[in-house]
């Protein structure tokens, strides 16, 4: 048995990997501002996610640390929500790095999480663990990518094993939020294409993702920067199309680009969620013969609308 603590564990991702930790007979520690559900087998410890507190003692003698801290990005992307969306993610990286520097015994890997939108839009160029990001794209998701794993870089240079994994977009499980989204846009006429629908949307399902992680913290021989997305990503005209059929939408209006500049706002959300995509791959994964259960989009959606109740 293991000892796992998950920073931001109350989220979604955080609530299926506890489950899933716990299933397998890990002892599994939440920190949690107290915000989201309770995992049964798993206990929930408050944190402030900024200052060193008596959370800390948590770390000595842990096996792993799983940090998933950080506001949702389905916000608008004014100055102040993109500030937010750093503080969000850089701080608590910053005092878990602190907390952990005063351990006796640390533990023994840090796994971080990231996302692929550190990569702007690349177009149909395919991106792997290789290719350096540009820095150019919107703030709300190059910007704020860079400064998270520069923070994970500094805060994590004394730790013996350090792995970032860079995500694409989780598919699966009863609580989620971007398949429900998708879903709920279907259902009202608006499940067309945004924009030219030529851009890439780098997806992963759920049990996949959950899996991919779980080997980063057993696996002593994975380090360094792993992308964990589907070998097969998609154009987000290929995805509306797949979610109109499984749905049984026929017409899905299609919003173009100066449309969503202007409706996102309205609706709390950012256009560049839906008009920026890139074309990424996990060529890591695949050197260390990972098996996809989920490669393919299609058997993927329906398996997560099916999770959410929505077929």
């Amino acid at each position: 048995m293991s000892r796992i603590l998950i920073p931001g564990g109350s989220g979604f991702l955080g609530q299926a990997l506890a489950s899933r930790l716990v299933g397998r007979g890990d002892d599994v520690v939440i920190l949690s501002r107290g915000e989201g559900h309770q995992v049964h087998g798993a206990r929930t410890v408050v944190w402030d996610a900024a200052t060193i507190g008596p959370w800390a003692s948590e770390l000595e003698g842990a096996d792993a640390i799983v940090h998933l801290t950080g506001r949702r990005v389905d916000v608008r992307s004014t100055r102040r929500n993109i500030d937010e969306l750093i503080s969000s993610r850089v701080q608590p990286v910053r005092v878990v790095g602190e907390a952990m520097e005063r351990c006796a015994t640390p533990p023994r890997v840090w796994v971080q999480s990231s996302s692929l939108a550190v990569f702007g839009d690349e177009g149909d160029a395919i991106l792997d663990e290789d290719s350096t990001p540009t820095g150019i794209g919107p703030r709300e998701m190059v910007t704020v990518c860079l400064a998270w794993e520069g923070a994970f870089r500094q805060a994590s240079a004394s730790v013996g094993r350090t792995v970032l994994l860079r995500m694409g977009i989780g598919l699966g499980g009863r609580n989620d939020p971007a398949t429900a989204k998708l879903a709920e846009l279907v259902r009202f006429g608006l499940g067309g294409r945004v924009g030219s629908g030529r851009q890439w949307v780098s997806w992963v399902g759920l049990d996949d993702l959950l899996t991919a992680m779980i080997l980063a913290i057993d696996d002593d021989t994975m380090t360094g920067t792993y992308h964990v997305t589907s070998p097969n990503p998609v154009t987000n005209a290929e995805m509306m199309s797949t979610y109109r059929r499984l749905l049984g939408r026929r017409i899905g209006l299609p919003t173009p680009a100066w449309l969503a500049r202007i409706g996102a706002p309205i609706l709390g959300s950012s256009a560049n969620l839906a008009l920026v995509g890139r074309r990424v791959v996990p060529t890591r994964l695949l050197e260390r013969d990972f098996t996809f259960e989920q490669p393919d989009f299609e058997p993927a959606a329906r398996k997560a609308l099916g999770a959410c109740g929505l077929l």
